[in-house]
């Protein structure tokens, strides 16, 4: 049960959204979302493929949803069995996350005692990217005939399309397919189709719907007294990718029918069984929490773009077009933990993808007057901002609301910097730097040199008018968090510098010179101790999450909530009911505690948690992890437990927020499944990973019995038993070098043949 996702209700109208989100498959290119195959655009089926945007007019850019090459019908006696409008007996559907299938099973009441019953499964196929694959039968409790339509339906749901231009359906040699091209760039795509029966009934020519978006095999008089099943192969191919993507995609589906259904799940199913042997956490003691982590790293796993380093994740992962399919700071943040200590080769793509859309953050820095590279708050596949400076709708003037996610949310060009550099120590792939890294950071740092602002009075540098990862408060000054991590970036930006010439001299002094890097270097390295830090004021002490924040109204968060005159009214921006109040969107300075643990104390992670865990509305699914893993450390374990499963269960349970104002920001949330497997592997289990090597400190909750897990650490993958009484840690393949490994603070050492067995009470 732990590897499967079921529900077995009776589906409503209000469910679909989240089952939709809950359910989706997806290889890293394809995301397909967990609707069931008689839905069209009125139930937002989609199939979105990575990296592919487009932009209608002066509308919002974002992905382009393909035509849907997994619609089926059944029909009897003229009525379309659907599970919305239908009389359902039961309705089950399920993910099994082990092997990456979707499953449906749906009995229907007709008249006369007559049931009939749809079972389908699905997968996005881990070997063959472009294709999914779909098994469907039907069978009755007794002997009647149906009608079968099955193909094609390019009349898509978009947000803000159509992006689809010039769409064409047409049949060569039984595979039928859509083509078309987006509208802004005119990339060619094309989805195909064929499939394979054994039975009775008879095929009739595919016919084209009359506004010709959908072509549709029609099967009549099947006979379902012994059952009737069918297999659909369907494959999606890109302009961007290949030259003759309708061809191609034909040409897949001809060799997917010569497979078979069988083989091509085996090796999809092979696939994804050798990637859990490397990332599975085993949970032993509740059932809960084992199902929720899985069901996080699955979904992280169903959208990682393991073909290319030219795309990253949005932050609505691959579940559709909400949020314009852009690549938040979520990725670096809370997602990249995960793969870097797990499949550092993914991480390393996610990584490169910044590389890839620098041109964009530096056309964005001279859009604003600065020098470097300001990263976009949204980035898409070009690496311009898609971020608009309207992002939220009045909900009693119905008004658009200036909002400065865009442009003053400055530390998403400090967030990459830090990225990288956790990578480079958890890896010691050096090669990152030499391969768009150091650029990458040396231009960060830049456009830090030409924002950050001399305070002549109180002789330091300081960071004005921006927005932290508290929304609620815009344009304001010296955000804690932002402070740090640009004082990090400078940091990073000098160590880089000493690593490329140390290893890569030649390729460090063409940068440099191409840059003209060398006196913006200079210059970090003078003034980079002066940059004011709000954490560094006094220890043990509330630190303020920017100028002036102390001195708001200190307000109950029900009392601001009770305030509120529509469910769905935005608390921040100009006139927000939080702006005036110390009522936060996220963590912001826990944030903060965290990524730069080591440098601060108990004391102070324990004054600043109870400070703004009480004021912390938790707005955003990136926020719960981060006071989880806080809480982890300061040995509040109820407390860790509590928002470990808040975020491991946002999508499981459909809890996430669904409007910002009015408008609609559902979909999955990849952040806060990395922010669960972090809260549970870092917080709980109390693993930590730094430049000086492993600690381990567990704070696992009194139920949990057992942990086991394994992750990476400089090219090595050590298993870890964590058990309440003793801890034990192994190589899982011969060292290449020894291993300091701190557990609850007494020093250990890894070595190759060796492995660490302590007692917790001795250690």
């Amino acid at each position: 049960m732990d590897w499967k996702i079921i529900e077995a209700d009776q589906l409503a109208p209000k469910d679909i959204d989240r089952q939709a989100n809950k359910f989706l498959i997806g290889n890293g290119y394809i995301g397909y979302r967990g609707t069931l195959e008689e839905f069209d655009r009125e139930q937002k089926t989609a199939t979105i493929v990575s990296g592919l945007y487009d932009r209608v007019g002066d509308q919002w850019r974002e992905p382009v949803n393909l035509p849907n090459g997994g619609f089926v019908q059944v029909i009897y006696k003229g009525q379309v069995l659907h599970v919305l409008n239908g009389r359902v007996d039961r309705h089950v559907q399920s993910l099994d996350m082990q092997h990456a299938v979707h499953e449906r099973e749906t009995t229907f009441e007709l008249k006369g005692d007559l049931c009939i019953t749809i079972r389908s499964r699905r997968f996005a196929s881990l070997a063959r990217r472009h294709m999914i694959c779909m098994e469907y039968s039907i069978e009755a409790n007794r002997a009647c005939r149906v009608d079968i339509h099955t193909g094609i339906d390019g009349d898509v749901w978009d947000i803000n399309g159509p992006h689809l231009c010039e769409v064409k359906a047409d049949e060569r040699e039984g595979v039928i397919s859509v083509s078309a091209s987006t509208n802004e760039n005119a990339i060619p795509v094309a989805v195909s189709e064929a499939i394979l029966f054994h039975g009775a009934g008879q095929w009739m020519e595919a016919g084209q719907s009359a506004d010709g978006l959908k072509i549709i095999r029609h099967l009549k008089n099947v006979d379902l007294q012994n059952g009737f099943t069918f297999y659909k192969f369907i494959s999606h191919c890109i302009g961007s990718e290949m030259k003759d993507p309708l061809g191609e995609s034909r040409a897949l589906c001809r060799q997917a029918l010569e497979i078979g259904f069988e083989k091509l799940f085996t090796e999809h199913a092979q696939c994804w069984l050798e990637r859990w042997s490397t990332a599975d956490v085993q949970i032993d003691g509740d059932d809960a929490a084992q199902q929720a982590l899985r069901f996080s790293m699955y979904h992280l796993l169903a959208i990682a773009p393991i073909h290319t380093e030219k795309v990253s994740i949005p932050a609505r992962g691959l579940s559709g077009q909400v949020y314009k399919g852009a690549v938040f700071w979520d990725t670096e943040i809370f997602m990249l933990p995960f793969f870097t200590h797990v499949f550092p080769s993914i991480a390393r793509n996610l990584l490169l993808y910044r590389y890839h859309t620098l041109d964009g953050a530096r056309r964005k820095a001279r859009e604003y007057g600065y020098r470097g590279a300001f990263y976009a708050w949204e980035s898409q596949d070009t690496g311009d901002d898609a971020c608009t400076l309207f992002n939220v709708t009045d909900v009693f003037t119905d008004r658009p609301m200036r909002t400065y996610f865009r442009d003053k949310q400055v530390h998403i060009s400090a967030d990459i910097p830090y990225a990288f550099w956790k990578y480079f120590t958890a890896t010691g792939d050096m090669s990152i730097w030499r391969d768009g890294g150091a650029e990458v950071v040396f231009e960060c740092a830049r456009f830090f040199l030409s924002y950050m602002y001399f305070n002549p009075d109180k002789r330091r540098y300081e960071i004005l008018d921006v927005t932290g990862p508290d929304e609620y408060h815009e344009r304001v000054h010296n955000n804690a968090f932002t402070n740090r991590l640009v004082a990090h970036t400078f940091d990073v930006c000098l160590l880089v510098a000493a690593y490329m010439q140390e290893h890569f001299p030649a390729e460090y002094s063409d940068l440099i010179t191409r840059l003209g890097f060398e006196s913006d270097l200079a210059r970090i390295s003078e003034t980079a101790a002066g940059l004011y830090r709000p954490d560094s004021d006094s220890a043990a002490a509330v630190i303020p999450q920017f100028d002036g924040y102390l001195a708001l109204e200190n307000v109950p968060l029900k009392t601001l909530v009770e305030r509120k005159l529509h469910p769905h009214e935005y608390l921040g921006g100009g006139n927000g009911l939080a702006t005036t109040t110390q009522i936060i969107k996220q963590a912001d300075v826990i944030l903060a505690l965290y990524l730069f643990d080591s440098q601060y104390s108990l004391e102070t992670k324990s004054v600043n948690w109870e400070y703004y865990e009480a004021r912390t509305e938790h707005g955003s699914s990136l926020s719960a992890c981060s006071y989880s893993l806080i809480a982890a450390q300061i040995g509040k374990v109820d407390w860790a437990y509590k928002y470990f499963m808040k975020t491991a269960t946002i999508d499981l349970n459909g809890e996430g927020r669904q409007y910002v104002g009015p408008l609609y920001i559902g979909g999955t949330h990849p952040a806060g499944h990395g922010g669960a497997w972090m809260s549970a592997v870092f917080g709980l289990c109390g693993i930590r990973f730094s430049e000086e090597g492993i600690a381990v400190e567990p704070r696992m909750p009194p139920h949990w019995k057992q942990v086991r897990l394994c992750l990476q650490f400089r090219g090595q993958k050590l298993n870890f038993v964590l058990r309440r009484e003793e801890v034990l840690i192994e190589p899982a393949n011969p060292l290449e070098a020894s291993l300091p490994i701190s557990i609850n603070g007494r020093q250990h050492t890894l070595s190759s043949g060796n492995s660490i067995h302590v007692s917790l009470g001795d250690s």
